[in-house]
């Protein structure tokens, strides 16, 4: 048996394959090794049966992880994912690096990510390229749901939603600015509070100030990710990966033609090419 796994940090999506058909899959909470502890990982993976049942019959898994950035944390997912299953080879590596293969598969070209969070590299047709982006959830994720979450909360206390979307706003969420702040301020998993916030936007798709706000953020992203790429590696094939990338279509195909770019392809889950992938 073969585990793919995508996770951003909301949620991570698992199949479980055998002999290249899928026998099993489920969805967990986002396991992002630079929030979820060894601990909190186990009783994720102890609530799933479909994990619990196959445990001990997969010989591989490839987890792709948000925040699995770096070695140490590469290493510290896998630690912890070996303890539960007991006789799997595991591969670990970073989101993006899952969603550029996602996307690319074999060839190069610019991926960018457009869910939970927000990054951008070029993909060589190998790994994809180091650079300066991936800042998180305070410092960066311009464009993601992250960062319309808090654009529309930092709105709202601020009094600056239109009368309308702020009665909509209230009856939908029913909080106020103490506990917002609570919650921010003084509760873990805040990018996970964020997040949630991001169904408000696509159920009010329609209203202008809904709008300005989404070609606002996807002019950020362009500016602080994509472009950069685009001056550096030229005007390469550009690849967008997740849900606010696919929930948005419209409006970031419209902010791609601002900047006289063309979008090649548009992946809201890429668990689907990954196993295509490493099952074949």
């Amino acid at each position: 048996m073969i585990a793919v796994v995508y996770s951003g940090s909301r949620t991570a999506f698992w199949k479980i394959t055998q002999n290249g058909k899928v026998i099993a899959h489920c969805n967990t909470s986002g396991i992002n090794p630079c929030f979820v502890d060894a601990k909190t990982t186990l009783q994720i993976l102890n609530k799933k049966v479909a994990l619990v049942n196959n445990a001990e019959n997969i010989k591989k898994i490839y987890f792709f992880a948000a925040g699995a950035s770096s070695p140490d944390r590469q290493e510290e997912l896998a630690k912890t994912l070996s303890s539960f299953f007991r006789y799997s080879k595991i591969f670990v590596q970073n989101d993006l690096f899952g969603a550029a293969k996602a996307a690319c598969y074999d060839k190069p070209g610019i991926v960018a990510m457009l869910g939970s969070g927000a990054n951008c590299a070029y993909f060589d047709g190998k790994k994809p390229l180091n650079n300066n982006f991936g800042l998180g959830y305070i410092l960066g994720d311009e464009g993601s749901s992250n960062y319309f979450g808090k654009m529309l909360l930092k709105n709202f206390l601020s009094g600056d939603l239109p009368a309308d979307l702020e009665k909509t706003f209230i009856k939908n969420y029913n909080l106020d600015r103490p506990q917002i702040l609570e919650r921010i301020y003084n509760k873990p998993q805040v990018n996970v509070f964020l997040t949630s916030f991001f169904d408000f936007f696509t159920q009010n798709i329609k209203n202008e100030y809904i709008i300005n706000m989404i070609d606002i953020g996807f002019e950020k992203h362009f500016d602080t990710y994509i472009l950069p790429m685009v001056e550096k590696y030229g005007d390469k094939e550009l690849h967008f990966v997740g849900k606010v990338a696919a929930e948005l279509e419209e409006r970031l195909q419209l902010t791609a033609k601002k900047y006289n770019l063309e979008i090649k392809s548009i992946i809201k889950e890429p668990i689907v090419n990954l196993l295509k992938h490493y099952t074949n």
